[in-house]
């Protein structure tokens, strides 16, 4: 009966698990593409490199997915079987809790594997790929669109306007060209009765052909004319050359550009974070010897002593504080304000310098978090889906008749809660409220609390024993009570 039992579970866990992995990437597909569709649009990117740039932002969503999905699957197995009364006959036949759930443990393990792999060797790669296609398609411009009654700057330096455009044609009629290619200052005008647009080199370069026109530009003095001039040329065909080798699409290098923490493999991360904190300590052995030379300088080092003052030499004023925590014994009036003058010079550059130290080290500091917030995470988020099946197969004991909806609702709240302590604990943990550990990991640690609490719930059936409030009730009015 019990293998019956296990093979029974672990049936009824993949459907649910990929129906719901499936529902909800196609919901953050959906999210992603309602809020990145319109800056994608409208530029001429090729369909392959929009499916591509969905397929490395898919990444992400398997992250928040995977672990839901565990939740999901094992909340509708569980309870599908407490549902169909058959816990309840097999726990009559005096089979533990532990040895019903002990084959979907093994299951979430190995998913939560894949997903250690997936975070650490898949994800950074995928983050890394997008963000250098998501900068190669912001730094292409939208293609030559050219509307009849509407200027277009969409060429470097020119500014153009048409009256009309025939469709089906490369005709324009009554061309307006403002030419900025010697300033602003220089502006010049172009206008011709109609003109024929052609596309050269596979759309780089674009040749406009004018007919029937004149061309206006003022010119500056020059050797053989004191002021400012005006030109006028008339023509009867003008060509005129655009480059738009900056509206074509063009891939960069992936390594061209540097990685950030999520882009980041485990092995790297731990490199640069090393690093930094040997930077780091190196920097504090360094300011603690400058401020040590400061402070307490040896006497090999000390400046020549001043000729001792005549023995008439009287001080006028008496010495302020800082005369009497130094000793100033032997020195004229002239040559003690000249030390306390180097003093207090010594002692801003002093500050200067702990000040550039400090801003220099607070930052390193920040970044070392950053690093070592992002190597939990990765652990963290993958070990979240045994997590979830400790909280699952309980929860989905208890809820018993609770329905398609009532799972989802709890599943939801339980997945909210735990990714807003995590986003939450990785905030803080980068601006040092919290060490990156437990920033990382008091979500999972929450939830496992969680998950041994309903586990010793469902073991001692304490869902058919009174409250614990009315137990202890009852046990302190029995004792009360006389004999």
């Amino acid at each position: 009966m019990l293998r019956r039992l296990h093979w029974l579970i672990l049936r009824r866990l993949p459907g649910p698990f990929f129906g719901w992995l499936g529902t909800l990437m196609f919901l953050l597909l959906m999210q992603f593409l309602i809020r990145w569709l319109p800056e994608i649009t409208g530029k001429g990117i090729p369909i392959l490199v929009i499916i591509e740039l969905i397929a490395y932002n898919l990444a992400y969503m398997v992250v928040l997915a995977v672990p839901m999905s565990v939740l999901l699957a094992s909340l509708m197995a569980f309870g599908d079987l407490a549902e169909s009364k058959y816990y309840t006959v097999i726990k009559s036949t005096g089979i533990s809790f532990e040895q019903i759930v002990w084959p979907s443990i093994i299951v979430s393990a190995v998913v939560a594997g894949g997903m250690l792999y997936f975070n650490n060797v898949m994800l950074p790669e995928a983050n890394h790929r997008a963000r250098q296609l998501w900068s190669d398609i912001r730094s292409k411009r939208p293609g030559f669109e050219l509307q009849p009654g509407a200027f277009y700057d969409g060429v470097e330096d020119y500014s153009m306007l048409v009256r009309e455009r025939p469709e089906g044609t490369n005709r324009l009629v009554d061309v307006t060209i403002y030419d900025y290619t010697q300033g602003r200052s220089r502006q010049g005008v172009i206008k011709a009765e109609e003109g024929r647009i052609e596309s050269k080199a596979g759309g780089s370069r674009l040749v406009l052909t004018l007919q029937n026109g004149q061309m206006h530009r003022p010119l500056p003095p020059d050797a053989a004319h004191d002021s400012a001039r005006y030109e006028t040329l008339s023509f009867d065909r003008h060509q005129i050359r655009f480059s738009l080798s900056d509206v074509i699409f063009h891939r960069s290098d992936q390594e061209g550009s540097g990685r950030s923490t999520r882009t980041m493999r485990t092995p790297q991360l731990i490199e640069r974070a090393d690093s930094f904190e040997t930077t780091l300590r190196s920097q504090y052995a360094d300011l603690n010897r400058q401020v040590h030379d400061r402070l307490f300088p040896s006497v090999t080092h000390l400046p020549p002593a001043p000729p001792a003052a005549p023995p008439d030499t009287v001080l006028t004023s008496p010495p302020d504080t800082f005369s009497r925590w130094v000793s100033l014994t032997g020195l004229s009036r002239t040559h003690s304000l000249s030390t306390l003058s180097s003093a207090l010079q010594d002692a801003r550059s002093l500050q200067s310098t702990l000040q550039s130290r400090q801003r220099e080290t607070d930052w390193m500091q920040q970044r070392v978090r950053s690093y070592r917030v992002e190597i939990y995470k990765k652990f963290s988020i993958a070990l979240a889906c045994i997590v979830f099946m400790f909280i699952g197969a309980p929860l989905g004991l208890t809820l018993r008749r609770g329905g398609l909806a009532t799972i989802g609702a709890v599943a939801l709240g339980i997945f909210m809660f735990y990714w807003v302590t995590l986003v939450q604990g990785e905030k803080l943990s980068e601006r040092g409220f919290f060490p990156p550990w437990l920033g990382m990991w008091i979500a999972n640690l929450i939830m496992s609390g969680v998950g041994v609490w309903l586990i010793v719930y469902v073991v001692l059936d304490l869902g058919a024993t009174p409250p614990l409030r009315r137990r202890l009730w009852n046990w302190l009015t029995s004792s009360s009570a006389p004999d």
